[in-house]
C-alpha cells in the first residue's frame, strides 16, 4: 500500500485489516456486477499483496476456492481455500499449476499491473499484453457462463482488447469504480457470461 496518509481508502484499509487499498475496488465492481458469489472457485491473476484475494474469499466463504498467482510473493492467509501460487502467470508451466489445482474456474479476476514506467505508450501496451494473457487464460480454464474482470489501462490498443472480449463474453462493461484514484488511467473491463455471445 502506498504511504498516503491522506487517503481515505488507504486509511480505511488499514482500519478494516485489508492488505491494500484495492480491496475496495472488488467489493465496489462486485457490489454493483454481481460477478462473485458464494461456493465459486476464483482464480486471482496478479494478487499480490492478496487484497483482491481477501474480498473473493468473503464472497465465496468456505464453500468456495480462491487461488492466488503472483510472480512476488504473497504472505499466506489463515484460511484454508486460499492457495498460493508464486509464478509469472504469462508462462505455460505456470498455467499447468493452476490447472492442477483445478480444471475450471467461475470466476477470473486481475488487477494485474505491469512495471510501470512512466511512458504512457509503453505501460499501455504492457497492459493490454497482460489483458491478453488473462483473456488467454480465462479461454483454457474459464467454465461456460463464467465472469471476468479485468484492470486495464486506457489508451489506443483498448478497443481492440474490448472487442476481443465481447467475442468471448454475453455482456461485457467498462467501468471505473469510487475507489480508483481519479487521476489514475486504470479502467476495469467486465465480461459476463462466457462462452454464451
Amino acid at each position: 500500500m502506498k504511504k498516503d496518509g491522506k487517503d481515505y481508502y488507504y486509511k480505511k484499509a488499514k482500519k478494516e485489516k485489508y492488505r491494500s487499498r484495492a480491496s475496495y475496488k472488488l467489493k465496489q465492481i462486485n457490489a454493483k456486477y454481481k460477478l462473485i458469489k458464494n461456493g465459486d472457485k476464483v482464480l486471482d491473476l496478479g494478487a499480490a499483496p492478496g487484497g483482491w484475494t481477501q474480498v473473493a474469499r468473503e464472497v465465496v466463504g468456505s464453500n468456495g476456492l480462491v487461488v492466488a498467482v503472483d510472480l512476488q510473493e504473497i504472505k499466506s492467509f489463515e484460511n484454508e481455500n486460499i492457495i498460493i501460487l508464486q509464478g509469472d502467470f504469462t508462462e505455460a508451466k505456470t498455467l499447468e499449476r493452476i490447472k492442477d489445482i483445478s480444471q475450471s474456474y467461475d470466476v477470473i479476476i486481475s488487477d494485474a499491473s505491469p512495471k510501470i514506467s512512466g511512458v504512457w505508450d509503453i505501460d499501455h501496451f504492457r497492459s493490454i499484453e497482460l489483458c491478453e494473457n488473462v483473456l488467454k487464460i480465462a479461454k483454457e480454464v474459464l467454465k461456460p457462463g463464467g465472469n471476468l474482470v479485468v484492470k486495464v489501462f486506457q489508451g489506443s490498443e483498448i478497443d481492440n482488447f474490448i472487442k476481443k472480449i465481447r467475442r468471448s463474453f454475453k455482456y461485457v462493461k467498462v467501468t471505473k469504480p469510487k475507489a480508483s484514484r481519479k487521476k489514475s488511467s486504470e479502467v476495469y473491463v467486465i465480461g459476463k457470461g462466457f462462452g454464451l455471445s
